[in-house]
């Protein structure tokens, strides 16, 4: 396989397969676990960790050493493994943990791989509502349905945000600086809603949802993103409008169009 062309990474699907195969893994397991009495605790940043959590990542983990010795690895739970491999595992077991350990099926699990410190494939996988999406850089981003159809992804038409369909997680999540700008940005847009996590993301490559904006947000968060959101059509960056990398400040913009993403920027850098 030439390794070399973005558009070959996944030519011989022996990447890609495997990736699918993490996905499936993490969702039986922390499908097991889910809605069953298990405990949380607090981490450093006051997010909650469960023994899912950890069980899950150390799994994908384990997977990841035994096919792919030479690939870095990057999770929420045990840290950063060689980062300077030219193929980097980012995972997030459960993003959404506050979602888990209340019982409502809005979380999911995030797979990506960076090939350069760019995200070349990206995994959204709801395993309580039986949905993914799915995409590797440079090709249509993929809806799968809990009926078992397939769909490619389109974002919507949304130009303007005065007609737009708008998530964030919480208001919770951003600086007190930040905050009126979201507050702003919701009351100026058609329908804010909140909650959702990734699953925000996932409903904005199907068309469903025109714009997410998030603050505290590690690269666990939001690289497996990128791939589905550019992959049916839409913009997401930090936001100051620049790619997201590692060293990002957490801060996310994605949007359904760049008309919708540069109006949403020029309040956001206001």
């Amino acid at each position: 396989m030439d390794r070399e062309n973005p558009q070959t990474l996944f030519s011989d699907g022996g990447l890609a397969e495997f990736a699918e195969t993490l996905a499936n893994d993490a969702a039986l397991m922390s499908m097991s676990w889910f809605r069953k009495r298990i405990d949380a605790e607090l981490k450093a940043d006051c997010s909650p960790v469960t023994q899912a959590d950890r069980e899950i990542e150390a799994s994908i983990r384990n997977k990841i050493a035994e096919n792919y010795p030479d690939h870095g690895i990057l999770g929420e739970e045990y840290g950063r493994l060689n980062l300077d491999a030219r193929h980097v595992w980012v995972v997030d077991p459960i993003d959404g943990t506050r979602s888990f350990i209340t019982g409502w099926p809005i979380w999911g699990t995030l797979v990506c791989l960076l090939q350069d410190g760019k995200p070349e494939l990206g995994i959204i996988d709801m395993p309580a509502l039986g949905e993914r999406w799915k995409a590797t850089r440079g090709n249509p981003t993929c809806f799968y349905s809990a009926q078992g159809n397939v769909e490619i992804c389109q974002t919507s038409a949304c130009r303007s945000l005065e007609i737009a369909r708008f998530y964030t997680t919480s208001l919770f999540y951003f600086e007190n600086s930040d905050r009126p700008k979201i507050e702003k940005i919701a009351k100026s847009s058609a329908t804010p809603r909140f909650g959702g996590d990734c699953y925000s993301y996932g409903l904005l490559a199907s068309g469903h949802v025109d714009l997410v904006v998030e603050a505290l947000l590690q690269p666990f968060d939001y690289f497996a993103l990128v791939p589905i959101i550019e992959g049916a059509g839409g913009v997401i960056t930090d936001w100051n409008g620049q790619p997201l990398a590692i060293g990002s400040d957490g801060r996310v913009v994605a949007a359904a169009t760049p008309q919708l993403h540069a109006e949403v920027l020029q309040i956001l850098r206001a």
